[in-house]
């Protein structure tokens, strides 16, 4: 095999490569928008809940700040996920 064709086939390998990163960081970023949509739904529903019922306002508190954390946890799985895909 000449060097041009080794070039030539090593160029094609790194541009797969490199399209398969590009095609996991844009489903990453689509796999994003689930725990935002999700933390913006369950703040306004806190929200909501805290101005009806002002009396319960910390339980309902609380009871948010678990809820954003465990979705958030999924953004952050999904991100390390997507690191060690990359990166493997």
């Amino acid at each position: 095999m000449s060097i041009a064709a080794q070039v030539l086939a090593q160029s094609a390998d790194d541009l797969k490569n490199a399209a398969a990163a590009e095609g996991a960081g844009f489903a990453y970023g689509l796999a994003a928008i689930g725990p935002g949509i999700g933390i913006g739904y369950l703040v306004g529903q806190a929200v909501q809940a805290m101005a009806r019922q002002p009396e319960s306002a910390g339980q309902v508190q609380t009871t948010m700040f678990l809820g954003v954390a465990f979705t958030e946890a999924l953004a952050l799985i999904g991100f390390v996920v997507f690191i060690l895909l990359k990166f493997a």
